[in-house]
């Protein structure tokens, strides 16, 4: 069962129907699963209850790379990439709109009960009640009422959140102002605890949020998808978590302790503006991880004076800024050089994942769901990708986490990779066999389905 999903998931089919169809249609699946068919139900408890059993799935894929010196972990690439909900954002009410709706449906109510106690009164179309038409109204000012109650909530979290970012900057601007430095810029102003009137609420997926995707120009009704993402050439996700935040600002330190500890220390880690905050690059700093996070924006288009060859810049004194160390640091030809490595590592890996494996939408809903989907597509495209890496390590090519040529095999291109892919699965998902047993005990299918079910004996284990 674990061999199926992983296997579907890597080719591209993500749906419970998807996959009990391919055990019909596709040979490859029916190979895997032994002739068996297991229906759509089955699959979709198993995928739902096996949490913890895809999570050592994950680690067991690292640490299998690390056996194979295919992996070696020093410099890491964050971020995060918005992934559409399974909502739809005409189905979400903002702050200012459910608080019309609900002064007019209460109006709607008084004008129903005036009408009922009138005798002479018109009557209504047919098939409508009174007592139903306030029962409904009623029901409806409630929904409204709970989702400003909820966004309410989420603007006293973000603003207990932002707290400490507003507190330090406040900190900073006074220590400046002790050195006599001339202030620039305005003020930083408090978090509020008021939500915004565009503040928005979705009846379908509470936990989604509405989000700007793409360049910008359209919103959707989405979650923030993150990865953590081996810089050290192996392009394999060493961590993965999902987030309702819009923005990335608050995301940096949580995503990198997504990161299995199995993997190793870091030596580095890299983020784009997105993901700048003093109080995150100060906590990983203190860890011992130096952070290359960018301070602004920048352009792809190179100068004629971004050719030519620099010095890095002086020193900076004691008293400098956070914001300062960090625009130093970046400019420096290390920092660079470390921070070029963002474009070339975790945004590939983000295309693969939408373009090639041809995931763009959650299929389940709730953050909790939304994650188990997300840890299954993250262990599908590591398959997919030690299975990579592999095959070229057998061809001959040079093995991205060494610097030395792999030994040639006697075997041709086809068979290398289709073993080492299978051979990758068994032993996988034999390590954790203890884990996907508990839980399959308990799926039962349907009556007359029952022979429909399926163990791990398909991988091979």
């Amino acid at each position: 069962m674990l061999g199926l999903l992983v296997y579907c998931y890597a080719t591209g089919r993500f749906s419970s129907r998807q996959i009990e169809a391919a055990t019909y249609r596709d040979v490859a699946v029916r190979v895997l699963c032994d002739g068996k068919h297991p229906d759509h139900d089955t699959i979709c408890k198993f995928r739902r209850r096996n949490k913890e059993a895809f999570a050592a799935c994950f680690v067991q894929v690292l640490e299998l790379a690390q056996a194979m010196k295919l992996l070696r972990v020093g410099k890491v690439s964050v971020d995060g990439t918005k992934v559409k909900a399974s909502a739809s954002k005409h189905a979400a009410v903002s702050y200012g709109r459910a608080g019309e709706l609900i002064k007019r449906l209460r109006e709607e109510v008084q004008q129903l009960m005036q009408k009922a106690e009138e005798a002479d009164s018109a009557p209504l179309e047919d098939g409508l009640s009174i007592p139903q038409e306030i029962k409904r109204r009623e029901e409806r000012v409630a929904q409204m009422e709970k989702a400003r109650a909820e966004i309410e909530l989420r603007a006293r979290q973000r603003a207990e959140s932002q707290q400490q970012e507003y507190q330090s900057k406040v900190e900073e601007r006074a220590a400046r102002r002790a050195r006599g430095e001339r202030m620039r810029g305005q003020e930083p102003k408090p978090p509020e605890e008021t939500p915004q009137e565009k503040d928005q609420y979705n009846f379908t997926d509470p936990q989604s949020r509405i989000m700007k995707a793409g360049s910008g120009a359209h919103f959707e009704q989405a979650y923030n998808a993150q990865a953590a993402v081996d810089a050290e050439g192996s392009l394999l996700i060493l961590g993965q978590r999902v987030t309702e935040h819009c923005n990335d600002k608050q995301e940096l330190v949580q995503t990198v302790d997504s990161i299995v500890e199995e993997t190793g220390e870091l030596e580095a880690v890299i983020a784009d503006t997105g993901y700048y905050s003093e109080t995150a690059v100060k906590e990983l700093e203190e860890r011992g991880i130096p952070a290359y996070v960018a301070v602004e924006k920048g352009h792809h288009h190179k100068t004629v004076a971004d050719l030519e060859q620099r010095r890095d810049p002086a020193p900076l004194p004691d008293e400098a800024t956070a914001k300062e160390k960090m625009v130093h640091r970046l400019r420096t030809r290390e920092g660079k050089e470390i921070y070029r490595l963002r474009h070339q590592t975790v945004e590939p890996v983000f295309g693969i994942i939408k373009q090639i494996l041809g995931f763009r939408q959650f299929l389940l809903r709730g953050k909790v769901k939304v994650s188990l989907e997300w840890n299954v597509v993250t262990l599908a495209y590591n398959f997919k990708r030690l299975h990579k890496l592999v095959q070229g390590n057998t061809r001959g090519g040079v093995c991205p986490a060494r610097d030395k040529p792999a030994e040639k095999s006697h075997k041709t291109h086809h068979t290398c990779g289709r073993s080492a892919l299978q051979s990758t699965l068994a032993s996988v998902s034999c390590s954790v066999r203890v884990h996907i047993e508990e839980t399959t005990a308990l799926i039962q299918p349907k009556p007359s389905r029952s022979a429909y079910r399926i163990g791990l004996r398909a991988t091979g284990c």
